[in-house]
């Protein structure tokens, strides 16, 4: 039995009983997560996946520890203008271990939202028709007087 879900942003494959790593969590160890969003779920005889996820399935899970990562050096410069700047940094992580996957324990709520979307009645908003009739004018004829350019040219002369 094992499931696809996301959490903060990344996906992961878990099982009961895994430890994955992932970004930081706010949280101390041994606080209990839930994680919601199960995008695909196998558990040896059926197959379901969600769209985007799976309603009424919840997985629950631990913050086993915390943690930084290795060090990543980001450096940055650009050829032939002397510039290079180098930083480093270590990201923090959470090492979450997975306990349950299983149903919500709280389908009431789900079903009585499944209900109450059946229940409202969809209204069709009518298109505003407009009465005025658009005006258009055209612009009056300018009253000056068109100027022509005249060019005088001067004979040539003749080549001795």
């Amino acid at each position: 039995m094992y499931a696809l879900i996301e959490f903060a942003g990344k996906q992961f494959r878990v099982e009961e009983g895994d430890s994955i790593m992932v970004p930081y969590i706010g949280g101390k160890v041994g606080s209990k997560v839930l994680i919601d969003k199960i995008l695909y779920m196998d558990d040896g005889k059926n197959k379901t996946v969600g769209n985007p996820t799976i309603k009424g399935i919840k997985i629950d899970g631990e913050i086993d520890s915390h943690g930084r990562g290795r060090k990543v050096v980001v450096f940055k410069f650009k050829r032939r203008k002397g510039y290079q700047k180098k930083n480093t940094h270590r990201q923090e992580y959470s090492m979450l271990k997975i306990g349950k996957l299983g149903k919500a324990t709280d389908s009431k709520a789900v079903t009585k939202k499944a209900e109450s979307k059946t229940a409202k009645k969809k209204v069709t908003p009518q298109k505003a028709v407009s009465t005025k009739k658009a005006i258009t004018t055209k612009k009056p004829a300018s009253n000056k007087p068109a100027v022509i350019k005249t060019t005088t040219s001067k004979p040539k002369e003749a080549k001795e």
